[in-house]
């Protein structure tokens, strides 16, 4: 994953003793998953429940025990490790250790290594009931804060004594959410504005039906991420869907065209570049039923509709009168003749970019995770992809975004 914000990031984690370790484990895996060199420091206490080799098998690197400390392959490990991390992770983090951290206590190689670092501190707590509460915990994690730590947790739910309480150290699926975040913070976006739209609109024939699509909204939500591993301030405008939002993005919900519309025009009147994957609805009734039609209804038989306003020739006339957004990406959903009606519409609504697929793939477009999309510069230049995951995808149309803003 090259362009994730992890990619050759080092990234020292630090591992100490709790039942939660086997989260640790999992987090170890994903990061390096994204490229990161991941270097695990595990406390004695760390090292009775699961084994130095199994980060090694995780991570592809040494992991380092308290013995590492006294000799060994560097003079002054606590050094080496502490002043070349890019990234200090704790997770999970025990009240010891927090305590520890809080008062400059060094007794071990995981904590003299936190003395010596330079660089972001984030902490994932990990105990039993009432300890996270207890005023010596909550003052130390407050000491913490004050000095620039970022304490991710815990959550609440069941713990290793039987106890339900706040305690249980956050998912590693969603540390590497937030570890992606922070990372991504001097990204080549950074300071930048993106708009993102994702998903398909719905047009409201009656209180329960309407003209709608099969979009997903999993290309448009996979852009967002794509915008935020980059640095981007990114806002997000969905129609109705039920994906999980990236974190750090600014999810705005809409239903119909006209919302999707507002909406739009109102974001990117300041922002950078707008990303228009939706799919928004083409045609709407021209009336809304204000009770459900039934069939035996002479209404159910012919509902006249009318065709929605055009986002992207909106934003084309505020972009020629405000200069915003400074590029913007269509998409072109279509089943035939794809080539040519993606280079009109790139005419037509005077696009910086074009994004077209083949909506008759059976393992690309709607509701599949993965596409092949063929990419057309308003210069003429044209670049088809082969069949690859969306995530991909989005980083490869992010990628064009950066090179036309920087």
């Amino acid at each position: 994953m090259m362009n994730s914000p992890l990619f050759e990031k080092r990234i020292v984690l630090g591992v100490t003793g709790s039942i939660a370790c086997y989260k640790a484990v999992e987090l170890a895996s994903k990061l390096h998953q994204h490229g990161a060199l991941v270097d695990v420091i595990l406390t004695e206490s760390a090292a009775q429940f699961v084994s130095s080799l199994t980060f090694q098998s995780m991570s592809g690197r040494h992991t380092f025990l308290d013995a590492d400390m006294w000799g060994g392959t560097k003079h002054v490990q606590h050094i080496t490790l502490g002043h070349n991390a890019d990234l200090l992770v704790i997770a999970p983090a025990t009240a010891n250790t927090i305590a520890k951290l809080a008062h400059g206590i060094a007794d071990n190689l995981l904590t003299v290594t936190a003395l010596a670092a330079n660089c972001p501190l984030i902490l994932a707590p990990a105990m039993d009931g009432g300890m996270f509460s207890h005023p010596a915990t909550q003052e130390n994690i407050d000491l913490l804060v004050q000095r620039g730590a970022v304490i991710l947790g815990p959550a609440e739910g069941h713990l290793a004594s039987g106890m339900i309480g706040l305690g249980r150290m956050v998912e590693p699926s969603d540390l590497l959410n937030e570890i992606r975040l922070i990372t991504a913070r001097g990204g080549p976006l950074a300071g930048r504005k993106v708009v993102v739209t994702a998903g398909g609109t719905w047009e409201a024939i009656d209180p329960v039906r309407g003209i709608t699509n099969r979009s997903s909204g999993k290309q448009g939500f996979a852009i967002a991420q794509a915008t935020l591993n980059q640095g981007a301030e990114t806002i997000l405008i969905c129609g109705p869907n039920t994906l999980k939002t990236p974190l750090g993005a600014n999810r705005i919900d809409i239903t119909s065209a006209d919302e999707m519309l507002s909406t739009v025009l109102e974001h990117t009147s300041s922002a950078d570049a707008l990303i228009m994957a939706a799919a928004v609805a083409d045609f709407r009734p021209t009336k809304r039923a204000a009770q459900k039609i039934k069939k035996s209804q002479s209404e159910f038989q012919a509902i006249p509709i009318e065709a929605t306003t055009d986002i992207l020739l909106g934003v084309a006339d505020m972009k020629s009168r405000l200069g915003y957004p400074k590029i913007t990406v269509g998409f072109a959903a279509e089943s035939q003749a794809l080539l040519e009606n993606a280079r009109a519409k790139l005419r037509l609504k005077q696009l910086d970019l074009i994004v077209a697929n083949d909506i008759t793939a059976k393992d690309a477009g709607f509701s599949v995770e993965t596409n092949r999309v063929t990419i057309i510069t308003a210069g003429g230049e044209t670049e088809a992809m082969p069949l690859m995951s969306k995530s991909d995808v989005a980083d490869r149309i992010i990628a064009r975004v950066v090179s036309m803003l920087v």
